[in-house]
């Protein structure tokens, strides 16, 4: 029987189309809230600690969690979970040690975005606005692609789709609510898709348990199949230690950072620290769990549609749950991939009309004295918005690689090419903007450069030798170039 075939149910297919279209009515709800820029990218500094919480970390897991984790934890046991202790660590520091300075700083700048921030930071004009906007453009892109490619492998598997159909529909629910509401939308749609996801990612293997027969027997079937399923240790060190390095890139991440900047009060996030560390365990827990299950369900990999390993979850639920919950967890699916997607299109349409078009185009290439119209930036917002998406569609089409390794290409590079810039521009005094500059161009290229040429032969995660390359060469340009005149 085809795995879509419950979705032929006509409750079923109700509440999967609900959960799907819910973020549009989200979107049409905010629109009146939706006023200026500072609404559109920020949400004007006005968002609660409980949202800012669940938001980050929803925002940060997308389908790399779902769909990418499961399927890893499917083909290498319990080895998987080293993939998600580096970035919940991480994640747990940036909270307060990034995310209170840098809302403060952000409020004092009067930043929108992280390049307003580095601009102000260090009185740059041009230099660091356009490097930033090139990065975000060559790895956001990926990224929002592989969003996309996961949406359209999920609906092509969950409804008997063809894969360009299923893209067409993913993208465009994204479209329609990012268009309307902007941050708004996104930041309260982010609280809506970590609940479903989390009634996936608990129910999921806390059912699955209980029809083996409990956690004993769960750990005997899988060392039955092999030994090296319940050990963690059976990796690589090399592989161990990119899988850790992974917590690296969160810093780097213009996508969740904002999520600090928009909260409104810094010293809230104290407390949103506690909600998105706990939302990020269980969340973790569960995609983990679901792949070591559907090695139980699923022995061998050839009977999987498409021998897609990525696809365990879809399968896996399929067999469990009857139709009404089956298009509940195919939709906590959606939300994953949605709420990553749509946090990546605000931050390409921030670095375009905020970072380029109004701060250089308008204001120093064209040496307007007018401030720019609110209603015109807010419509230019959503025009970049729209055009980004269909770009992204077009990427997805054509993306080759599996979403796992498509997501921890563009997590490295945005992580190297921002994470040391940010940390090192918030607490060392010294750092220069000729610093900044060389330490994102370096993190760019030593991603790009070591996963074409050094990957496979080392082993070893782009984004590790990336990350501290950047750093070193933040330290010693900044060392050799004249400090800031503050």
């Amino acid at each position: 029987m085809e795995i879509y075939e419950k979705l032929k149910d006509p409750i079923a297919f109700s509440i999967f189309v609900f959960t799907l279209f819910l973020p549009v009515i989200v979107g049409f709800l905010t629109l009146r809230r939706t006023k200026n820029q500072s609404d559109y990218f920020v949400g004007g500094r006005a968002m609660n600690k409980f949202v800012v919480a669940l938001s980050a970390v929803s925002s940060g897991r997308s389908s790399w969690l779902v769909l990418g984790v499961s399927g890893i934890a499917y083909l290498r046991g319990t080895g998987a979970v080293w993939a998600v202790m580096g970035y919940i660590t991480a994640e747990m520091f940036q909270f307060i040690y990034i995310g209170q300075k840098l809302r403060k700083e952000t409020e004092t700048f009067k930043s929108l975005t992280l390049l307003d921030y580095f601009e102000s930071r260090f009185k740059d004009k041009y230099l660091l606005r356009i490097t930033g906007s090139l990065i975000i453009a060559i790895f956001l892109t990926a990224y929002v692609a592989a969003q996309f490619s996961g949406g359209a492998k999920t609906l092509s598997a969950a409804l008997g789709l063809k894969p360009v159909v299923s893209l067409l529909i993913a993208a465009m629910v994204v479209l329609v609510y990012m268009v309307l509401g902007g941050y708004i939308a996104v930041a309260y749609n982010d609280v809506i898709r970590a609940i479903i996801m989390i009634i996936g990612l608990v129910i999921f293997p806390v059912y699955g348990l209980i029809k083996i027969g409990g956690f004993d027997v769960f750990l005997e079937t899988l060392a039955q199949l092999n030994p090296a399923f319940v050990d963690p240790f059976s990796l690589s060190f090399g592989l161990i230690i990119g899988y850790i390095g992974i917590g690296l890139g969160s810093p780097g991440q213009p996508h969740i950072v904002v999520r600090y900047m928009s909260i409104d009060d810094p010293e809230k996030l104290r407390i949103s620290t506690v909600i998105g560390t706990t939302w990020n365990v269980i969340m973790a827990w569960g995609a983990v769990f679901i792949g070591l299950l559907g090695r139980i369900a699923v022995p061998v990999i050839e009977n999987l549609p498409d021998k897609d390993h990525e696809l365990i979850y879809v399968v896996l639920s399929s067999q469990y749950f009857g139709p009404i919950l089956y298009g509940v967890l195919v939709g906590g699916i959606f939300a994953a991939i949605l709420s990553t997607a749509d946090s990546q299109l605000l931050v390409v349409a921030s670095t375009f009309v905020r970072d380029l078009y109004e701060k250089i185009i308008y204001e120093k290439i064209r040496k307007k004295k007018k401030v720019l119209d609110e209603a015109k930036k807010l419509k230019l917002s959503r025009y970049v918005v729209l055009a980004s998406g269909v770009l992204a569609i077009v990427l997805a089409y054509v993306a080759q690689e599996t979403i796992f390794w498509l997501v921890l290409f563009a997590w490295g590079g945005l992580g190297a090419s921002f994470g040391t810039a940010l940390i090192l521009s918030l607490y060392w005094k010294r750092v220069t903007k000729y610093g900044i500059f060389a330490g994102m161009v370096t993190g760019t290229a030593v991603t790009i450069l070591w996963k074409i040429f050094l990957k496979e032969t080392t082993g070893l995660y782009e984004l590790i030798p990336a990350f501290f390359g950047s750093a070193l060469v933040i330290v010693i340009v900044s060392l050799l170039t004249p400090k800031n005149k503050n």
